[in-house]
């Protein structure tokens, strides 16, 4: 019976989806380019925000149990148990159904818009919902953010190429479906809107921002008609800032910065460890193992923390220490303090485990995570020194979230707008400003790039805020390769060339061995005077004339280096090389050309 019911449902979804796939296709025919892209705006923000839902209601359910569990049944170990379950179940999944592989975080998005040009493997939009909602949802200690916003992108990006799109209109979609994502998990549409136009479009126009507003809008609504306030992270209490404690919110800034780049090379220090060092499933059970003993110690490493977060808020957060070996002592303010600043540096270990034994997630929960633990312990130890006895403990907790956020992603107007909208006002909105801004600048001094894309950006394959290096870096040159060109062999007279010159236009023929390395090359303007005479060509063999190129290009150059070697070499046309071995030859022209041609498709009408 139940299965002739799943049954009759996939059915009737299946049938429904295809009609609405014709009348999207019939809209396309009859509707402008710039309406549809606004009807797809709207559609695509129903499905992410859907997504949303299923992914926060799963993990916020799973919490409550786990809860209930260890607080009502006593059994302590459950916290500790369920994530080790959701790695493994993660990794099985990735290993049985997704083909061995899993490209995370929200980076994978900034590679897709750089080198892609927006288009993102199908799987994307499956993959990060059903991977991170067992990692996640089951305890690991990541967030779901990441997860969705590369989910919402997939969508758009997808949908682009359904649809048969342009490439501007399919990467704007992509961003869409970000603004979307983020907006339905806060339920704030505006910093949607910053998120996707700050991190995800380095280059936008007034007219993009139309549809990733429309898209942002449907998915906080969405999100606010079905998601309930309990899961998703939000605070009711009164904020005020009091302009004496500026000082405060400035040291506040400075140490988020510095927690920002303790958080993300320690994270990458921890995931880089497990990377290639062990077989699947054994690096899975030994991550999650260390991390189950990290949660065994500090229960409010389980999952996404945003509970604990609305606790330290509270005027009780000695709550936190509930089910913890602490338990007994949670009448001591230093203890509730010391519990507090240790997990401000375990987080980063805990989120490196559960990313890097196999589970998927974010970084963007953590960094809430630990931007309202530095905060609360900033406060308190402010409080508990007699520095001053009524700053308010709340307020830090809160702004505390945006100064990570902002040094972690670089992203300050996203992280002030963020945490305005989830506190229902702006009036904490000048202490938002000086605790961003200041972290942004700290973290910005001891890393160029946000800790997503830092390794992306190492190695030249995501956009920055250099408008002439994004557009070189979308360029992928092996494409404008010729490998057509003739080649000889050092050994062989020049007369083996007259046909070759006389059939082609070359100018320079490059002089190959027996097993395609490259020795040297011919330069044309050299030796035309000696093919032209039957007597010199015959009896002057290539090795007597070969010369060296003015640069080589090998086929994993970044196009700034690319570039760099034309401009000092003052070479037309270079050889290029693949493992030493010869591939084809490059044009200067070729190159200017196809920039010419990306600076157009890449200007967003």
């Amino acid at each position: 019976m139940a299965i002739r019911l799943t049954a009759n449902i996939l059915i009737f979804f299946r049938n429904n989806f295809r009609k609405l796939e014709k009348v999207l296709f019939l809209a396309k025919e009859l509707l402008s380019e710039r309406n549809f892209i606004y009807l797809s705006s709207v559609i695509l923000a129903i499905s992410c925000a859907f997504a949303v839902i299923i992914l926060k209601s799963f993990a916020h359910h799973v919490f409550l149990i786990a809860n209930y569990v260890n607080g009502y049944l006593k059994l302590p170990y459950i916290n500790s148990i369920l994530p080790v379950v959701g790695i493994l179940l993660t990794v099985f999944v990735t290993k049985k159904f997704l083909g061995g592989t899993l490209e995370k975080g929200s980076s994978r998005i900034l590679y897709a818009v750089a080198k892609k040009g927006g288009i993102m493997p199908k799987k994307q939009m499956y993959a990060q919902i059903l991977t991170s909602s067992l990692t996640v949802g089951l305890g690991g200690s990541a967030g779901l953010e990441s997860p969705i916003t590369v989910t919402g992108a997939a969508f758009g990006s997808n949908f682009a190429q359904k649809y048969k799109l342009s490439q501007k209109d399919r990467i704007l979609l992509l961003a869409c479906g970000v603004a979307a994502g983020i907006s339905a998990a806060f339920n704030a549409p505006i910093a949607g809107v910053l998120f996707a136009i700050e991190v995800v479009l380095t280059d936008v126009s007034i007219s993009a921002f139309i549809p990733i507003m429309i898209s942002a809008a449907t998915g906080a609504l969405i999100s606010k008609i079905i998601i309930s306030q309990d899961v998703l992270l939000s605070f009711h209490q009164e904020q005020t800032f009091n302009f004496h404690n500026t000082f405060y919110y400035v040291l506040l800034g400075i140490l988020a910065g510095l927690v920002s780049v303790f958080h993300a090379r320690n994270f990458r220090k921890v995931e880089k460890y497990f990377n290639n060092k062990f077989y699947t499933y054994k690096k899975a059970l030994f991550g999650a193992s260390f991390l189950a003993l990290l949660i065994f110690f500090f229960p409010t490493l389980f999952g996404e923390g945003y509970e604990s977060i609305k606790i330290l808020s509270t005027t009780h957060p000695e709550i936190l220490l509930d089910n913890t070996l602490l338990e007994n002592l949670k009448s001591s303010p230093w203890v509730l303090l010391a519990f507090v600043g240790i997990i401000v540096f375990l987080k980063s270990y805990a989120t490196g485990l559960t990313i890097g034994s196999g589970g998927n997630g974010g970084n963007f929960a953590p960094s809430l995570f630990v931007g309202s633990y530095l905060g609360f312990f900033v406060a308190k130890s402010i409080h508990l020194l007699g520095l001053s006895s009524t700053l308010p403990i709340a307020n830090f907790t809160i702004v505390g979230m945006a100064g990570i956020l902002s040094g972690l992603f670089h992203a300050p107007l996203t992280a002030i707008f963020l945490i305005g909208e989830i506190t229902g006002g702006y009036d904490l909105m000048v202490p938002l400003m000086i605790v961003s801004s200041i972290s942004f600048a700290v973290s910005k001094q001891f890393e160029n790039h946000s800790m997503d894309v830092k390794a992306l950006a190492d190695r030249g394959e995501v956009f920055t805020s250099d408008k002439d290096k994004n557009i070189l870096q979308s360029i992928d040159f092996l494409k404008l390769v010729s490998t057509d060109v003739p080649t000889i062999s050092p050994n062989q007279s020049l007369e083996h060339l007259v046909e070759v010159v006389n059939e082609s236009n070359i100018q320079l023929i490059p002089v190959v061995d027996d097993k395609n390395f490259l020795v040297g090359i011919l330069n044309f303007e050299t030796i035309r005077l000696l093919i032209s005479n039957p007597l010199q060509s015959k009896f002057t063999t290539v090795k007597e004339q070969i010369s060296q190129p003015k640069a080589i290009i090998n086929h994993d150059d970044g196009m700034e280096a690319i570039m760099d070697k034309f401009d000092v070499s003052e070479a037309i046309i270079l050889p290029v090389l693949i493992n030493g071995k010869f591939y084809g030859t490059i044009s200067k022209t070729n190159l200017l050309q196809a920039y010419r041609e990306k600076l157009k498709d890449m200007v967003i009408e």
